[in-house]
């Protein structure tokens, strides 16, 4: 629910069925149209299946974000992975590869 209805998408029927609801819909799609962004950082984190994920967005004042960064799980876990096979065999490594449940395409910046 948002306090300002003007950065809201309408409902899909408002759109399919009358030209308002279109209308509306490209207003806040359009990239010279909508919600200005403001002019500052924030970082907000959701929890995911795999641990927390992190969103980083950079406002410039204009209709689009200067600067949108994502952080997924994986990275994080593989990052203190070096720490954890300190001193460990050979043979552990793949066993505690394994229970990291790091996901690849989260690791391709």
């Amino acid at each position: 629910i948002a306090v300002d209805s003007d950065i809201v998408l309408p409902a899909k029927p408002a759109v399919y069925r009358s030209i308002e609801g279109l209308i509306q819909h490209f207003e806040v799609i359009m990239p010279n149209k909508g919600y200005a962004v403001p002019r500052e950082q924030v970082y907000a984190a959701t929890e995911s299946p795999n641990g927390e994920l992190g969103f980083f967005i950079v406002g410039n004042a204009e209709t689009r974000a200067y600067r949108a960064r994502t952080r997924p799980p994986s990275l994080i876990h593989f990052s203190m992975f070096p720490h954890l096979i300190k001193g460990h065999q050979l043979s552990d490594v793949v066993a505690v590869l394994g229970s990291l449940n790091i996901i690849a395409a989260e690791l391709d910046r």
